[in-house]
């Protein structure tokens, strides 16, 4: 069952110190965000018959300039889950390899095609279809609950334990009550700051302006990243249109909002020749998606009754559109782990503990990877020192493969019980 709330639930957030409940709800699992961890846990649990609600604070699931890759370690959970056939049916594109075009040569830093998988390619699509697609397929349980609107304002504590949250939506206070509280809610969680939960940077910060341009059909599929000194441009094929990310050094946005638009347009001229022809579309700074990078992970992911998967534990840098793929398997994680002690109506911390542990060596392995790869190959390229070499390491036989297995893959493989 799917609740709207009204939309001026958003903008409602004034604190009633009276905190006067509209209603007052009780499940097994409270989910805290609407993004990718979030409902394909909700959809995992639900599936075992354990009563959960979602709580979404936007009114729909489209945002623009989400993560829009699928990686294999995806499509073979999705396939355990009998839901890749029909998921294969929605409009995507795939993409075999990651390549760099620097002004001398073309170098393929990843190539998936010969990975031992059933999916061997990052199957490109829309953030919001996948969201839709999970949600629909977990409306099948009468045990699911998605409510969208949900403001979440706090958390319920008694005796050091968190027990729920409360909400603002549909002009009032809601609360749900829940034996476990899971923070899905990204990268700007706001239950990761209401846990106070303590963080640490993993990388150095870089900044990227997003937007999109008309993608010609005769032009190349999948994704392509080009790199001169002071410039990377990434294009990721969205069938009719071309998604592009332009990296600029930390602070670096500023300095081109007052050169203006048409220096940002003569910039990604420069990198990226063929795309003049349609930059006229490019018409306002609305049209451009700013977003400040950071990589981090909180150091404890759970207190008692609360848990943190996906970006609210661990927030990660683009670099090879991993996060995604990374949220899910946290969520496949936490589902395996505490779907019995859900239903034995009894979470211990220790179980909260167990999927920390399972998870957290590969989020840092990836991080370090990420980090790797900012410092040895972006820092270098947008400091305009160099252009782009790959990192020598990767050239030798045995390492050659790493990159590719690494973000299609991931570092130990995750699968459903």
């Amino acid at each position: 069952m799917t609740t709207h709330l009204p939309t001026n639930a958003l903008a409602d957030t004034d604190v009633n110190p009276a905190h006067e409940i509209v209603d007052q709800h009780t499940t097994d699992c409270c989910i805290v965000g609407g993004g990718p961890a979030g409902v394909v846990l909700a959809f995992l649990l639900a599936r075992q018959g354990i009563s959960v609600m979602l709580l979404e604070a936007h009114k729909d699931f489209d945002r623009d300039f989400r993560g829009d890759t699928i990686h294999p370690s995806v499509m073979q959970i999705m396939e355990e889950l009998n839901l890749s056939d029909r998921l294969l049916q929605l409009p995507h594109a795939k993409m075999r390899q990651i390549q760099v075009k620097t002004p001398q040569d073309t170098v393929t830093l990843a190539d998936f095609s010969h990975l031992k998988t059933n999916y061997p390619y990052i199957t490109m699509l829309p953030q919001v279809k996948f969201l839709e697609f999970i949600t629909q397929e977990a409306q099948q349980y009468p045990n699911f609950q998605l409510v969208m609107g949900a403001n979440v304002q706090e958390l319920i504590t008694e005796d050091g334990v968190v027990k729920g949250v409360r909400y603002r939506g549909g002009g009032g206070w809601h609360e749900v009550r829940a034996m476990l509280t899971v923070g899905a809610d990204g990268r700007h969680s706001k239950l990761r700051q209401m846990g106070e939960f303590a963080s640490i940077e993993t990388s150095p910060p870089m900044d990227i302006l997003w937007f999109r341009l008309p993608r010609h059909p005769e032009e190349f599929d999948g994704g392509m990243g080009r790199f001169a000194p002071g410039h990377i441009v990434a294009m990721l094929d969205r069938g009719t249109e071309w998604q592009i990310a332009y990296v600029i050094p930390k602070g670096g946005y500023q300095k081109l909002r007052t050169a203006g638009l048409e220096e940002l347009k003569k910039s990604i001229v420069e990198v990226v020749p063929e795309l003049s022809d349609r930059l006229y579309t490019l018409q306002d700074w609305s049209q451009v998606a700013f977003l400040s990078v950071e990589s981090s992970r909180v150091k404890q992911w759970y207190r008692p009754g609360l848990l943190l998967i996906g970006d609210a534990a661990h927030i990660m840098s683009p670099v090879g559109g991993v996060g995604i793929n990374y949220a899910i398997q946290d969520a496949v994680v936490a589902a395996n782990v505490l779907s019995q002690p859900l239903q034995n109506r009894q979470v211990k911390l220790s179980d909260l503990a167990k999927v920390q542990r399972q998870r957290e060596l590969p989020t840092r392995i990836i991080q370090a990877f990420q980090t790797f790869i900012q410092k040895r190959v972006f820092a270098p390229v947008l400091s305009a020192n160099q252009t782009f070499q790959p990192p020598a390491l990767l050239r030798l036989p045995i390492l050659r493969d790493l990159p590719a297995r690494l973000i299609a893959l991931g570092v130990f493989p995750v699968h459903v019980k």
